[in-house]
């Protein structure tokens, strides 16, 4: 085979301004300048002799050629990130690291961590958190847990548990301000909001699912996260719209008291997700047999509690 190859440094400014249609960020992301991008993609040019972007008004857009070159640059770059990962492994006691919402790290995962090391002595976990979806192609994460549709084709992904959605206060929020007799007299109560996106729970949507009809909502404090939320209910500042993974031992444990059995099942779902392959890692697989022995409990949980029945 006699065809040659760029610099790695020049298939991966290929790669990063291939993937965000970008210089600009491509340098951001490589921790180099705009020109040192331009100029290594240049020299890819001129080895393979083709031209890889063209610039439209003030958009760069990849040629033919380099449509049919990025996505076999990104597939070899990550083949290789993978294989030296897993030599440098070798030899070395086991490690996981693994990412997630903060919310859930602190109200769910937390918690039974003990459990896992219990079960895995020598296994090392890192936990990593952040509201952002981590590209597990070009990062150091192992696994990840996600919230939402589960579409996501170019992973392993797995259904971890499904979740209900409830509104939630401390008793002694209700031995202040007494127990709200309906739905609708929530309105009247103080009620805790996390910032709005695609994913968390809507005020909106569980008072429909409580097939009541709400002219508008009252103001209220709102957070960035769910846990910081689910939190100033517990020190009895309000009503707050939980996910059941975040108050199931809230609940189990008399911090929190679920309002009304009004059955709402979460548009969203958890998963496991990793890179395909990585399943049957050693650590990877050691840490999916606990979770779904951990994931099988909380969703018998989840169930009781979604239909009005007290956690075990």
């Amino acid at each position: 085979m006699n065809v040659r190859l760029p610099p790695t440094a020049s298939l991966r400014a290929l790669e990063s301004a291939a993937r965000h249609l970008s210089y600009t960020r491509a340098a951001e992301e490589l921790f180099i300048t705009q020109s040192a991008i331009s100029h290594q993609i240049k020299h890819a040019e001129d080895i393979w002799k083709v031209k890889l972007f063209d610039r439209r008004g003030r958009n760069l857009v990849l040629t033919d050629a380099g449509k049919a070159l990025a996505p076999v640059v990104r597939d070899f770059l990550s083949a290789l990130d993978q294989t030296l990962t897993d030599l440098g492994r070798r030899g070395e006691s086991a490690s996981l690291k693994i990412s997630m919402l903060p919310s859930f790290a602190v109200k769910w995962m937390v918690p039974r961590l003990g459990r896992l090391k219990t079960r895995c002595r020598d296994l090392e976990v890192w936990l990593s958190t952040t509201e952002e979806v981590t590209d597990l192609n070009y990062s150091d994460v192992d696994v990840a847990i996600r919230l939402g549709l589960g579409n996501w084709p170019d992973l392993y992904t797995r259904l971890l548990f499904r979740e209900y959605v409830f509104p939630v206060c401390s008793p002694r929020f209700i031995e202040r301000y007494g127990m709200p007799e309906s739905p609708a007299n929530l309105l009247r109560f103080p009620l805790l909001y996390r910032h709005s996106n695609d994913i968390c729970p809507r005020w909106r949507d569980w008072f429909k699912s409580a097939d009541t009809e709400i002219p508008s909502l009252p103001k209220g404090t709102r957070f960035q996260d769910t846990g910081m939320a689910v939190q100033a209910a517990i020190d009895d500042q309000g009503i707050a719209l939980a996910r059941s993974a975040h108050v199931a031992d809230d609940l189990a444990e008399g911090r929190l008291i679920k309002l009304f059995n009004v059955f709402s099942p979460s548009n969203v779902a958890y998963y496991l997700v990793c890179r395909k392959g990585r399943e049957h890692d050693t650590a990877v697989a050691g840490f999916i047999e606990w979770l779904y022995e951990e994931a099988e409990i909380a969703q018998e949980d989840f169930d009781r509690v979604g239909k009005g029945i007290s956690p075990k």
